[in-house]
């Protein structure tokens, strides 16, 4: 069976390109997190593939980019619905009711963590820190930050998501 061709668009290529331009030749592979992300935006999720183009693509070995890609939770390596929402639970967030807005998001999306509704609309994570000790309890979605949540907050936020 052969495989799929994986490839990257022109747009990405620049971006990575620009990543790379920040660093001597020789340290090329400290572009990697970024061209990981790039490669994930356009793509929606890391399959193995495209995790191996990605390290062809910044020179390094097949084995550091799956490596880098398994340890950081932005990287996703299965698929995920078209809003990612990932919620912290650290220490401050858990302070501050981060249980309460995790009980919520999984009884108005039916779904539990690391799962993701049936129409394919939200997949519901757990992040370990958001780095918005201030704002606690707090989420992301796709690449925006919502801090100070409350159930109602919550509410709003996935009603004006598409």
């Amino acid at each position: 069976m052969e495989s799929e061709q994986i490839s990257l668009s022109e747009a990405s290529m620049s971006e990575i390109d620009r990543e790379l331009a920040k660093y001597p030749p020789d340290r090329r592979q400290s572009a990697l997190l970024a061209a990981l992300r790039i490669a994930q935006d356009e793509h929606g999720w890391l399959r193995p593939e495209l995790i191996e183009h990605v390290a062809d693509i910044i020179r390094v070995p097949a084995i550091r980019a799956h490596e880098v890609a398994s340890f950081y939770s932005m990287y996703d390596l299965e698929p995920v619905g078209r809003h990612k929402i990932e919620v912290c639970t650290n220490i401050s967030c858990m302070l501050r009711g981060c249980d309460k807005i995790v009980a919520h998001l999984k009884d108005v999306l039916g779904v539990d963590i690391n799962q993701t509704t049936e129409d394919g609309r939200f997949t519901l994570k757990e992040v370990e820190c958001l780095a918005a000790c201030a704002g606690a309890p707090a989420m992301q979605v796709g690449h925006d930050y919502y801090e100070e949540l409350t159930a109602e907050k919550v509410d709003r936020i996935l009603e004006g998501l598409q």
